[in-house]
């Protein structure tokens, strides 16, 4: 079918399937479409030659500039993951996850936002370090949602103190609350200092795709509670008690006040008289930081 007798929309679905059918091991288009079409034709259904080049290798311009730039944007959202993968396993990882995701925005920023899930379901492209490959995903994609997601206006502490058991609050959108089961936040700190030391002062990252995966530090399974933030479009990590990932986690899935305190020291090995204290600490710590605020309208009316 020549580009004549093609809709707008057909021309348009068959470009990007071809844009985006992944390249070979040489970054080449390849030569045959999944349905078995030579490419060469499938680019002369709708592409021109000029010139210069045929219409294969016109539309492969477009085919590899889809492919390095979606490549590269997941790079630059999971350097960490890609530093304990290694090079060869985080592309092939990539290609596969974009095979099932490919961009659907007009910003890459959503590009990795199905990636959690995903991998979760394949565990095979991490291998035996798939439990550490994931707290570190799950770091560095709560990292891209807190510097991006809303601020609203905090509560003060003495506007808190006024509140009862059956009030209910909000969290700042921002704020990302994780539970991982090593405590790598430390090590994705390290592995992200790591990636800026290795970018030259012009933003060029000088890499070598045969190189091994980096050499990790034995972390032994613990369980850890993090919590991401952004302070004047900066994003930080901070520490959580288990108690104070309990109770933030029921304030933002909509429980009253006194029910999210409940639920935060339920199994607490913590005495009474340090529990009353650590609530009095938890709520100082979290105005001071303007991560509490009034819950949205809409909200109380469906509770």
């Amino acid at each position: 079918m020549s580009s004549s007798t093609m809709t707008l929309e057909a021309i348009q679905r068959e470009m990007a399937a071809a844009v985006m059918q992944p390249l070979t091991a040489d970054e080449d288009m390849r030569g045959t479409a999944p349905d078995g079409r030579a490419m060469s034709d499938v680019a002369a259904s709708f592409v021109a030659p000029n010139s210069r080049l045929t219409p294969f290798e016109r539309l492969e311009i477009y085919n590899r500039q889809y492919w390095f730039r979606v490549l590269g944007a997941l790079e630059d959202d999971f350097p960490a993951l890609k530093a304990v993968l290694g090079e060869a396993a985080f592309h092939a990882l990539s290609v596969a996850y974009l095979q099932d995701h490919p961009s659907r925005s007009f910003s890459l920023r959503n590009l990795g936002s199905k990636m959690i899930d995903w991998l979760l379901a394949h565990p095979a492209y991490v291998g035996r370090r798939h439990r550490l490959a994931m707290d570190v995903l799950r770091i560095e994609w709560a990292f891209v949602e807190a510097f991006d997601l809303a601020e609203r206006e905090a509560l003060t502490l003495e506007q808190i103190a006024t509140l009862d058991g059956e009030s209910r609050l909000a969290l700042q959108p921002h704020l990302q609350l994780i539970a991982l089961e090593f405590p790598a936040d430390d090590l994705v700190l390290k592995l992200h200092a790591r990636d800026k030391r290795q970018t030259s002062e012009a933003g060029v990252k000088h890499e070598d795709a045969s190189a091994p995966r980096i050499k990790l530090p034995r972390l032994r399974r613990k369980l850890t509670w993090v919590a991401a933030h952004r302070v004047e479009n900066s994003v930080y990590y901070r520490r959580l008690t288990r108690e104070e990932f309990l109770t933030l986690s029921a304030i933002r899935a909509g429980a009253p006040l006194g029910e999210a305190i409940a639920s935060g020291l339920e199994g607490s090995r913590l005495s009474e008289a340090r529990r009353t204290s650590l609530v009095r600490e938890m709520f100082a710590n979290w105005a001071e930081l303007g991560w509490v605020c009034a819950p949205e309208i809409e909200s109380l009316i469906q509770k």
